[in-house]
């Protein structure tokens, strides 16, 4: 499943405008506007968002009675243990998985994709070193200390207390170059319509005629539905980053997999 977020703030600006003449909270809203604008005409691709996930640990099979009183017919809980996956049989040890190409057991979990980075990972309130854990594929979380991740997490308490553990990620693209400019460009029209100025965005007009000159505007019905707002900069920016005009990214669904809780939404 591939995670999928708003824009979490606004984007940075190098403003194209003087802003001495407008309203600080005129150009707040002309930025906020600019963020929504570009993140939708992009795709909703670009920016960051952090998020807090109450993850569980991915296995191959639930091998709690294992855990508890070993395998029935040996007392031993070190023997591999057979277990049926797929209609093949496989030689497993307690509690963690092989990996297709590793010899070794493997102790991962499974998060949303794809993920940026990783903040932090708490582990009964304590934060793991960055150097315990690595990401495989953009979503795998694996364990590299030797240790393995926490089977049980209990989601009655916060991620502070014993018995809990948390893992916080940003998802989400970098913004690319140009997007600053792109910002500043759509930001100081919205602001100076917003004001009552003129502005360079198109309105509903398609000519005007004065003196014996015509002037022939772009009919803005049809740049909006081509994703473009008349706005050079804008326009480049767009263009370069989502040459396709998707309206989102792709997104794939796996109804029976089992999910990770989001902290707090």
């Amino acid at each position: 499943m591939v995670a999928q977020f708003g824009p979490c703030e606004d984007w940075p600006v190098q403003w194209t405008c003087d802003l001495d003449t407008l309203n600080p909270a005129v150009t707040g809203v002309a930025v906020s506007m600019a963020t929504e604008t570009l993140w939708a005409l992009t795709g909703q691709r670009f920016g960051l968002c952090e998020v807090t996930l109450r993850p569980c640990r991915r296995d191959c099979y639930d091998g709690r009675f294992f855990d508890d009183f070993g395998p029935p017919w040996t007392g031993a809980r070190s023997y591999p243990q057979p277990a049926l996956i797929g209609g093949q049989w496989f030689n497993l040890t307690c509690g963690s998985c092989h990996g297709g190409c590793s010899c070794s057991t493997v102790s991962e979990v499974l998060l949303p994709a794809p993920v940026n980075t990783i903040v932090e990972v708490l582990v009964d309130g304590t934060p793991l070193a960055t150097g315990a854990y690595r990401v495989d594929n953009n979503r795998l979380l694996v364990r590299t200390d030797g240790g393995e991740w926490p089977r049980c997490n209990d989601l009655s308490l916060a991620d502070t207390e014993e018995g809990t553990w948390s893992v916080t990620a940003t998802y989400g693209e970098d913004l690319p170059d140009g997007a600053e400019l792109a910002m500043g460009q759509l930001a100081c029209e919205i602001a100076k319509a917003a004001a009552g100025g003129d502005c360079k965005l198109p309105a509903g007009l398609q000519s005007l005629v004065r003196q014996g000159v015509t002037i022939s505007y772009p009919d803005v019905g049809e740049l909006f539905r081509e994703g473009r707002t008349g706005l050079y900069l804008v326009d480049m920016f767009v263009a370069t980053w989502n040459p396709n005009r998707l309206r989102s990214r792709s997104r794939v669904y796996r109804v029976d997999q089992p999910t990770v809780r989001r902290a707090g939404t």
